[in-house]
């Protein structure tokens, strides 16, 4: 099983100040696989990516991240080692054409004599951004943006790429398109963790499910069984889980 994880969080307590959002939060996430974090507003979603990139402070636990104990790591040295965050909404300098905010997204690369040619490959991956490189990321619909920040991540060649909430805000065909960006990743050796408000149509494209709640993790299971779990239905419902 060591193996086959590549981030792993042990007993985790974190939040903002003294108010903690997570509680003891433990769960292993396998390499080369799409695993979707679903639970009710509140459960701590958000806060599990924060924590995990660096951007919250731990009070206890530990964060283990291919190998390395990364609990006290910064954002920037989450991003060195190879770990990329898409937060919900949008992070686009919209006044910049397509091309000059892809290519910021390199300014963390370590070679950047590597940049132009890692620039070239998302647009060969891309080819509604090679088609408006020249044009301001404004000008984009929003999934089209949200393919542009993913893409900005994958300069980096990250091992893991966190996303939270990819689909709010698009169309059903953008939903799929993005849905099936995602997959191709997945498929070619990309850890994919994603947070995602429609949880029926996120866990029909993931390997693994997670249920949180109350920022405690209360189920893991392949997707499918999570997407079958009734007691995941009622969680939703308001009626909390029966463990």
């Amino acid at each position: 099983m060591a193996g086959d994880t590549i981030l792993e969080m042990r007993d985790v307590v974190a939040g903002y100040g003294r108010m903690t959002i997570l509680n003891g939060m433990s769960t292993q996430i396998r390499r080369a696989k799409i695993t979707t974090v679903i639970g009710p507003n509140g459960a701590g979603k958000s806060t599990l990516f924060k924590t995990v990139f660096g951007l919250l402070g731990v009070h206890s636990g530990s964060v283990m991240f291919d190998g390395k104990d990364t609990t006290s790591f910064s954002p920037r040295r989450m991003l060195d080692a190879g770990m990329c965050y898409v937060p919900q909404g949008r992070n686009l300098f919209p006044e910049l054409s397509v091309w000059h905010n892809l290519e910021l997204g390199g300014v963390a690369l370590d070679d950047q004599s590597g940049l132009d040619a890692r620039m070239d490959e998302m647009m060969q991956r891309f080819p509604m951004l090679r088609e408006k490189a020249s044009a301001q990321a404004s000008t984009l619909s929003g999934g089209q943006q949200k393919l542009l920040e993913v893409a900005r991540g994958l300069l980096l060649s990250p091992k893991l790429m966190l996303i939270d909430e990819p689909s709010i805000g698009l169309s059903p065909i953008m939903v799929q398109e993005v849905f099936g960006i995602l997959q191709s990743l997945r498929d070619s050796g990309v850890t994919i963790l994603l947070i995602e408000q429609n949880a029926r149509q996120a866990l029909a494209i993931s390997d693994y499910g997670l249920v949180l709640e109350q920022g405690q993790m209360r189920i893991e299971d392949t997707a499918a069984n999570v997407a079958s779990d009734p007691r995941v239905a009622q969680l939703f419902l308001g009626g909390g889980l029966k463990l």
